[in-house]
C-alpha cells in the first residue's frame, strides 16, 4: 500500500526539518510544496505532501509518522 501524509508548519526552519526527517525515513515528495498566509495569526504556513510504500494493510489506527 502507499501511505500519504501532508506535512504542515509555519514557514520556519522547523518546516524544513520536518520534511527532511520524513525524507530520511524513506518518504518521497509528492507534488509541489504550498504556502499560504494565515491572516489570523499573521504568519505564512507551508505544506508538503509525501508518500511511502508500506507492506501492511491500511487501518484508520495506522500511525503514519511512525512508518
Amino acid at each position: 500500500m502507499q501511505a500519504y501524509r501532508l506535512l504542515t508548519e509555519d514557514d520556519t526552519s522547523d518546516f524544513c526539518h520536518k520534511v527532511s526527517e520524513a525524507l530520511a525515513k524513506g518518504w518521497v515528495l509528492h507534488g509541489d510544496p504550498t504556502m499560504t498566509y494565515d491572516a489570523g495569526r499573521g504568519v505564512v504556513r507551508c505544506a508538503q505532501a509525501v508518500v511511502k510504500e508500506y507492506e501492511g494493510e491500511y487501518t484508520p489506527d495506522l500511525k503514519l509518522g511512525q512508518l
